[in-house]
């Protein structure tokens, strides 16, 4: 009985496409599911990654040229049936991007195709299960975190900055002066000066997080 195991990292790269929370994929070149569009994946490297999070890095480099993402780890999905070539496990990391740096950084004709999160059933491996459990993640550490902010550009208005709670809360609407005080009261941004966006004929000031990811006690 051969008791190699499959080693890997997938990482669930994220960002939002008119408005709506969307999963970087990349179609496999080869078997298993050649043709497929899966996660962004790969092998670890024993002799040259540091950890899996130098893992993810690399491969998220290497396969699409991103870097200086963020990024964070997700979960440990393994078992016997994940992969048809063997036991397998996978540390999954998710990662987020704002869709402008995006689009810059991949250029006009993007290897990677982004789909909306909600109903992605039909990807190979478990890949689906973690794109579920990527989702999840943002939507409960983004109740009490900025870390939904990091799919924004790094100066916003505190209209974007609620759309983008709201897509990642995964609500419909979230009440506009019970936000605003609630982060004026958590002290999480501060305005950038001299800076102002023309949002419907007006002039919005733009602002930036004061630490680029902070966990506060209470719900955003």
């Amino acid at each position: 009985m051969d008791d190699r195991q499959i080693v890997t990292v997938d990482v669930v790269l994220l960002t939002v496409i008119e408005g709506r929370l969307s999963v970087g994929l990349l179609r496999r070149e080869a078997e298993p599911f050649a043709g497929r569009l899966a996660l962004v994946g790969g092998y670890v490297h024993a002799r040259e990654d540091a950890d899996t999070e130098a893992t993810a890095a690399r491969v998220l480099g290497e396969k699409t040229g991103l870097g200086g993402v963020f990024i964070e780890q997700l979960a440990t999905f393994s078992g016997p049936d994940r992969d048809p070539r063997g036991w397998s496990v996978s540390v999954a990391y998710f990662a987020l991007i704002p869709h402008p740096r995006l689009a810059e950084a991949l250029g006009p004709t993007p290897a990677l195709t982004f789909l909306p999160v909600d109903g992605l059933a039909d990807l190979p491996f478990d890949h689906a299960r973690i794109v579920a459990a990527a989702r999840a993640r943002l939507s409960g550490k983004g109740a009490y975190s900025t870390l939904p902010a990091r799919l924004l550009p790094d100066a916003f208005t505190l209209s974007d900055l609620q759309h983008v709670y709201e897509i990642a809360l995964d609500v419909p609407r979230i009440d506009k002066s019970s936000f605003r005080r609630k982060v004026g009261e958590l002290a999480l941004i501060e305005p950038v000066a001299g800076q102002r966006a023309e949002t419907g004929g007006r002039q919005a000031q733009l602002y930036r997080l004061r630490d680029p990811v902070s966990v506060v006690d209470r719900p955003v």
